[in-house]
């Protein structure tokens, strides 16, 4: 059996990976000053960006719920794998072969990782059903793409493919490549009757679904055949990779403009990606067998940096009872988004691919343009149940659109809907409809339901922001994946209560930016200078503690910032890795890299002067407890380093 990867590949793998490349396709990442980038998180839910990765550190560190680590952690994270897994993932995508402490060249293939597995079979599947999709017995599936205006390029792009008639086409080239049964069990590709497994797509025209950094995990399939029982479209079923609640077609070819464009279309089927696309609209993707929902949602606000500095959401629905129905079922979820909700409906009820195919790449630009605020959609749907030409018709619409208005949270949005629905209901006065949508609002607040479940709110005015989580209480007791924390004051087991320090005290202030500093540019602790920083005293316990760790490191003349931070990482006590991780990647406060140096020298100044400022008033004080005349040498050379400490203060200014 293989053993573990050498140490020193690993540390070979991290270092030579960049990591906002990787975090690039999970996260929408903007510049936040000199080579550190910020994004919305994608380990909790949150309106403005906290996210933070400084690729020169190799780390990544979210001010809001305190996640960190390096890119290891970050993909064990994101795809559920082991450390193992994701290291060799992350060798496998830089080409780098790892070796494993028994020499050999890594895990048998029934050893690795099951995930990894699952992957490689769906990348095989993928593969193969888009051979089929060129064979004589794919005529129909090809008829049915060109039918809809894809022709072969098209086809392609989007990887279509083809799932032969018969019961084990997948099946015997899957086995043939080395895959069991057992796990060909486990990817949802197949059925399972008394005479074992068999394949689930049968005749018909696949596409394949991909995460968001292109990996394929799971499937779609259209039936073309009539004597095919099952229903028109046919997916994977729920698997470890495949979680209709998560998963957007179309993400992966999405995210780019979804990023650069903040506008996210979302459509009803795998056909309308293809025609949006085509037509020019490379934001659209489409759920899989499922509302949109909360989980889609984050997935989309992460793309769309939906801080509340702009973006939107464009739902399309056919204009039928059914597409009107799934746009009030998306304004159950419209008030997780900070961006602007749309949908845009086709009065004929045509969707994107049926417009593109009738009317060309305009008309599909044309329903997008069309679009209307959600929640005017929402009101207005509400209101055409009733006769408005009818004084009951009035009162029966405004009873029933009253609680549409009232689970509006923004209050201003709420009072101009107010006034926008007594227009359209022709009613005189807009008071009362304020009057009865205020009621309906402490109505709900009574029994404690607003219409949908709390979005996360904006970050409040005074609350903690990037550089300052949790200052005033005490640092957790917890490694970097997050964790109970540790009660102030004395604890009652081995492990230490680091308090974090008042940040409007100018000395600690001071400290932590020194060890920012220190962390981010080990390059400038060279000769004198670390010779000076090792001998430092630290007023505050928890930069105390940093600080003995890195004297305890002493590797940071010698190795790159990724290995100087991930050795400190080590030494430091567990509970103050989440403040080495913050400190690693909080921004300085520098725009060029000539400033960032003189920045770093200075503040290194100030910490050398502080603690001259130091050293000389313990001196003066055996200076002033000294008798002079009892001992004459004591009190010489008490002056004469006195002296020296002097010249060794105004020399730094000087350099300063």
């Amino acid at each position: 059996m293989a053993g573990l990867i050498k140490r020193e590949d690993i540390d070979e793998v991290r270092q030579r990976t960049d990591i906002k490349e990787v975090v690039d396709g999970y996260v929408t990442l903007k510049g936040a000053g000199l080579g550190t980038f910020k994004g919305l998180c994608p380990f909790h839910d949150e309106r403005s960006p906290s996210f933070t990765v400084r690729p020169q550190v190799g780390r990544y560190h979210c001010f809001g719920c305190g996640e960190d680590g390096d890119v290891i952690a970050f993909v064990q994270k994101q795809d559920h794998s082991s450390f193992q897994e994701a290291v060799e993932k992350l060798a496998a995508r830089i080409g780098y072969e790892l070796r494993y402490e028994d020499g050999g060249t890594g895990p048998k293939r029934e050893e690795v990782g099951r995930r990894q597995r699952l992957l490689d079979a769906h990348k095989i599947a993928d593969e193969f059903f888009r051979a089929q999709l060129l064979t004589p017995g794919a005529s129909e599936a090809r008829t049915f793409l060109h039918g809809r205006g894809f022709d072969r390029a098209a086809a392609e792009h989007f990887g279509c493919g083809y799932a032969p008639q018969g019961w084990d086409a997948l099946l015997k080239h899957l086995r043939g490549r080395g895959f069991t049964d057992a796990e060909l069990k486990l990817t949802g590709m197949f059925s399972e009757g008394n005479r074992g497994i068999y394949d689930r797509f049968r005749g018909r025209l696949i596409w394949p679904i991909k995460d968001i950094a292109g990996d394929t995990i799971g499937f779609g399939a259209r039936k073309l055949f009539e004597e095919d029982q099952g229903p028109k479209y046919l997916n994977t079923p729920e698997t470890t990779l495949y979680k209709k609640s998560q998963v957007l077609y179309g993400i992966d070819l999405a995210k780019r403009s979804i990023a650069k464009d903040r506008q996210l279309v979302v459509v009803e089927g795998y056909t309308d990606v293809m025609a949006c696309h085509l037509a020019g609209i490379t934001t659209a993707v489409a759920t899989c067998g499922t509302a949109f929902g909360t989980e889609h949602i984050k997935v989309a606000r992460r793309l769309l940096s939906d801080d509340g500095t702009g973006g939107e959401v464009v739902f399309t629905f056919d204009g039928d009872a059914a597409g009107q129905k799934a746009a009030l079922r998306a304004f159950e979820e419209d008030q997780r988004f900070t961006a602007q909700t749309y949908v845009a409906v086709e009065p004929t009820g045509a969707d994107p691919c049926d417009l593109r195919l009738s009317r060309g790449d305009e008309a599909v630009h044309a329903l997008i343009q069309s679009r209307r605020p959600l929640f005017e959609f929402a009101i207005r749907t509400t209101l055409k149940q009733f006769n408005l030409d009818t004084v009951e018709g009035r009162v029966q619409g405004l009873k029933a659109s009253v609680p549409v208005v009232a689970a509006i949270r923004d209050a201003s949005t709420r009072t101009g809907y107010c006034q926008a629905l007594t227009g359209w209901l022709g009613m005189p006065d807009p008071n009362e409809v304020l009057r009865l949508v205020t009621a309906e609002v402490k109505n709900a607040a009574r029994r404690g339901d607003q219409g949908r479940p709390a979005a996360s709110a904006p970050q409040a005015a005074g609350a903690p922001g990037p550089g300052a989580s949790n200052r005033a209480g005490a640092y957790p007791a917890t490694g970097p994946g997050g964790g109970p924390g540790v009660a102030d004051g004395p604890s009652s087991g081995a492990v230490p209560s680091f308090h974090r320090p008042d940040p409007r005290d100018p000395v600690a202030s001071m400290e932590r930016q020194a060890l920012e500093v220190a962390l981010q540019q080990p390059s400038l602790l060279a000769g004198a200078v670390w010779d000076r920083f090792a001998a430092a005293r630290f007023a505050t316990p928890a930069f105390q503690a940093v600080h003995d760790a890195m004297r305890a490191t002493g590797a940071g003349l010698t190795v790159d910032p990724v290995r100087w931070v991930e050795q400190v990482m080590h030494e430091v006590p567990e509970p103050l890795r989440p403040l080495v991780s913050e400190l690693a990647v909080v921004p300085l406060p520098a725009h060029t890299e000539e400033a960032v140096q003189k920045y770093c020298r200075d503040i290194l100044a100030r910490l050398f002067e502080l603690q001259i400022t130091r050293v000389k008033a313990d001196k003066m004080g055996q200076l002033q407890r000294l008798d002079a005349a009892a001992d004459p040498d004591t009190y010489q050379r008490l002056n004469r380093e006195l002296m020296m400490l002097e010249m060794e203060r105004r020399s730094l200014r000087a350099d300063a």
